[in-house]
């Protein structure tokens, strides 16, 4: 019951890696603008915007392709994939605590300068290790019939 391919499974765990990079870049350049809306004279969303793409690029050649290919790898190993398989549990509750994490942080963010950069620079780096790391799914011919 609920059987899929392979390559269902791997259309669908892209679909989760991008959304998340997407909502992710979206969301810190919304944190970004509305820090420098406060104090316009300020460097540090600039410096946010920096050390965001530097440290994402980091992770997304160091740890977030490695993820994504082991978990391509372990998608292509299932004898009988089941639609829920694209992830592991684990990471499925990882997301659920990360993103529940973030709304959060993003929360108590508004109206404080300094905080709305760094949880701008924090979603920046999973924003851009995320979006990154994605040349696996092409490289992996992930979505290959």
């Amino acid at each position: 019951m609920l059987t899929v391919s392979t390559r269902t499974l791997n259309i669908l765990a892209a679909i989760v890696w991008y959304g998340g990079g997407i909502v992710l870049l979206l969301k810190s350049g919304s944190l970004l603008r509305e820090a420098t809306a406060l104090h316009p004279e300020l460097f540090w969303p600039a410096i946010s915007l920096i050390l965001g793409l530097v440290i994402g690029g980091i992770k997304a050649k160091y740890l977030f392709s490695h993820s994504c290919r082991k978990n391509l790898f372990r998608i292509s190993t299932l004898d009988d994939p089941k639609f829920w398989q694209f992830f592991r549990p684990r990471m499925f509750f990882f997301l659920a605590l990360m993103i529940s994490a973030g709304a959060t942080l993003s929360r108590v963010a508004q109206e404080n300068y300094l905080l709305l950069c760094v949880v701008a620079a924090l979603d920046l780096t999973i924003a851009v290790a995320l979006l990154g790391s994605s040349y696996v799914f092409w490289q992996q011919k992930a979505f290959a019939g």
